[in-house]
């Protein structure tokens, strides 16, 4: 069949038969290619010892989790190891120079992805503010340091000239391995594709399906990788509408939804890792149809509608018709998610989110909240409420809109229950989860009633 996967590996091109794409990243860089800088930690996304860099024909230095990437995925791709940074004449790179005079390292397990992360921030030109290097750090844990001398070293290494590889154009197109995985490089193989294998698991970012592969072992027998299509990754920033493919990643989608929704700047930074958001994919995130997953609730009440293809042709569905119970969706067994379409706030409206976990940052949602209203002279005069972790599905709690609307805020809260019987599990119980939902809607009400005010803490 020819070359399977072809990309650059510090500035070498690889090219690679006879290996099963569902292979991890990590499993081949580590037992086939030597590379034993990059760790596996905890093998599914969490820890960062894995951590990688993409790096971007655009010039974007990307950090990843090799642990949930799968070599299918890395075609046509451009890739630097802890082993490929290097200064000149082979001397330490900076970052590496700046890590060891800061005591930046202790047992050195988790040093390499530290590296690599820092590489990838330092590349991008942001600022050295705490903020920012703290969120380029939250994808990496370290038991040893304390990370006051990490985040030392991160400030010393702001605006370094990066190094640019060239990655090999992508050019899978299927392969046997005790199964299927396909690659389409259009929006028709795709649909053909999809109504030949209905049975097949769609790929685009991989950081859910990926564990299948790294964490359990068990690869799916059949896989088509959406992430070729060009219709699946545009991104149509219009006066009116935004539409994001379904392959766009969390990283290009950012700057576009924090534009045109500010709330979601402090959100979005807690979707998982810096490494996460590079491969995860908002068209992913509904997908699986997880009822915890964090974009959801927003989407909801930003009224979003969803474009399905097959070969039968496209069809719209309003988001919260897309989600018919737990882990299912209207997809028919022929279809594929196209693109997300959103309208932009209209003038009175306000659109707000919060999302509540055990801990702060690489944590799963206990529940989210995502609320749109538009008011007209003080008069809230329509709602969509929608939350995450109360139900089978993410979805509006519509008893809780309508009271709001002719009673006012105590009285949404007291109909959350009308909306909501949540579980119990080990993230919360169900009391706890409802309580946690209406001290939200007291937490929006002090916002609008005050938006300068700060109501972290006395809201809940």
């Amino acid at each position: 069949m020819g070359d399977l996967v072809r990309f650059s590996l510090n500035d070498e091109l690889v090219e690679l038969s006879g290996v099963s794409p569902m292979t991890t990243l990590l499993d081949w860089l580590r037992e086939r290619r030597g590379l034993k800088g990059t760790k596996e930690g905890c093998a599914e996304g969490d820890c960062g010892a894995c951590t990688v860099v993409l790096e971007r024909t655009d010039g974007r230095h990307e950090a990843m989790n090799s642990c949930i990437a799968l070599l299918g995925q890395m075609d046509g791709q451009a890739i630097r190891t802890v082993e490929g940074l290097l200064g000149k004449d082979g001397a330490p790179h900076l970052v590496q120079r700046a890590m060891a005079e800061a005591d930046a390292t202790q047992c050195g397990f988790c040093t390499p992805g530290f590296v690599m992360s820092a590489y990838a921030y330092a590349s991008g030109g942001e600022p050295a503010d705490l903020e920012t290097i703290h969120d380029a750090l939250a994808g990496n844990l370290c038991r040893c340091t304390g990370y006051r001398p990490i985040v030392e070293a991160m400030t010393k290494i702001v605006g370094i000239a990066a190094e640019r590889a060239s990655p090999p154009p992508a050019r899978t197109a299927s392969a046997d391995f005790d199964g299927v995985f396909f690659a389409p490089r259009s929006l028709d193989e795709l649909a053909a594709l999809r109504a030949k294998h209905p049975e097949a698991l769609l790929l685009a970012g991989g950081t859910d399906l990926g564990l299948l592969a790294g964490r359990s072992r068990r690869p799916p027998k059949t896989v088509i990788h959406v992430s070729h299509v060009p219709e699946l990754n545009v991104i149509d920033a219009g006066k009116e509408e935004i539409t994001f493919g379904a392959a766009v990643s969390y990283a290009r989608a950012m700057p576009v939804l924090i534009e045109a929704f500010p709330a979601l700047r402090p959100y979005l930074a807690r979707l998982g890792s810096r490494q996460i958001r590079t491969l995860g994919t908002i068209g992913g995130n509904i997908g699986n149809a997880s009822p915890i997953g964090d974009m959801p609730p927003a989407l909801l009440a930003l009224e979003t509608r969803v474009k399905l293809v097959s070969v039968r042709g496209t069809r719209e569905v309003p988001l919260e018709e897309f989600f018919t119970g737990y882990r299912k969706t209207a997809l028919a067994p022929d279809e594929a998610i196209q693109s997300l379409t959103m309208p932009r706030l209209w003038e009175g409206e306000t659109f707000q989110c919060d999302k509540v976990s055990k801990r702060r940052d690489q944590d799963i949602s206990t529940v989210a909240g995502a609320y749109r209203l538009r008011i007209t002279g003080g008069k809230i005069e329509d709602a969509r409420l929608a939350f995450g972790g109360m139900a089978a599905v993410p979805k509006r709690a519509t008893n809780a809109e309508a009271a709001l609307l002719k009673d006012g805020f105590e009285a949404a809260r007291a109909a959350l229950a009308k909306d909501f019987q949540p579980l119990d599990d080990w993230r919360g119980t169900a009391a706890y989860r409802l309580q946690v939902a209406t001290n939200l809607l007291r937490r929006l009400e002090l916002r609008i009633a005050d938006p300068a005010r700060p109501v972290e803490v006395e809201a809940l």
